[in-house]
């Protein structure tokens, strides 16, 4: 599996994270805006985000093929933040994630990249069914995940936390009903 994957859209280029990105991740992580719906901590040093690259995005790529992604935004050429696949070996599923910083929120990053992952994930990874996992509040992600077709399908916890957040998925044969008729016209 190739895992050097780059994704292009009109505004927005896919890339693995590299280490010198440590900065632009430091600076979305530690975003109290950014963090807020996440259940991950806020970052107080650069140095953690170093070791999320190293230690979660370098190892996910490695061992599963994808991860999550550097996003770069074209106009500026600065990464703004993250999307991409996750795969969850504690329930041998695949989930969606992106991550912005808040200027580049509600101009439709998020669905455009979106969409490009979805497709990479069931037509490059051949995968049979992607989940998105959002907290209720989180009503921005979950509109994203819904206009992309994902449908609700529980109210449950994550990883042990006790907050229950909403669970979304889409599979293989329903996206390829809703994008092959997009694609097509």
């Amino acid at each position: 599996m190739n895992t050097n994957v780059l994704i292009e859209t009109d505004r927005l280029i896919l890339r693995e994270f590299k280490l010198n990105d440590a900065q632009a991740v430091y600076n979305f992580a530690s975003d109290v805006e950014v963090q807020e719906y996440t259940g991950d901590a806020i970052l107080t040093k650069l140095n953690q985000a170093k070791e999320i690259i190293e230690h979660v995005w370098f190892s996910d790529y490695k061992k599963y093929g994808y991860g999550r992604w550097a996003v770069v935004y074209k106009p500026e050429n600065k990464v703004i933040g993250f999307a991409g696949l996750k795969y969850l070996p504690e329930l041998n599923e695949t989930d969606i994630g992106f991550r912005f910083l808040p200027e580049y929120w509600g101009i439709g990053i998020a669905t455009e990249v979106s969409r490009e992952i979805l497709k990479y994930g069931f037509e490059t990874l051949k995968l049979e069914k992607i989940l998105g996992i959002v907290m209720p509040k989180n009503i921005a992600s979950f509109k994203v995940l819904e206009k992309l077709g994902f449908n609700f399908y529980k109210l449950d916890s994550y990883d042990g936390g006790g907050e229950k957040c909403n669970w979304y998925e889409i599979d293989r044969e329903s996206y390829l009903k809703l994008y092959n008729n997009v694609s097509s016209t």
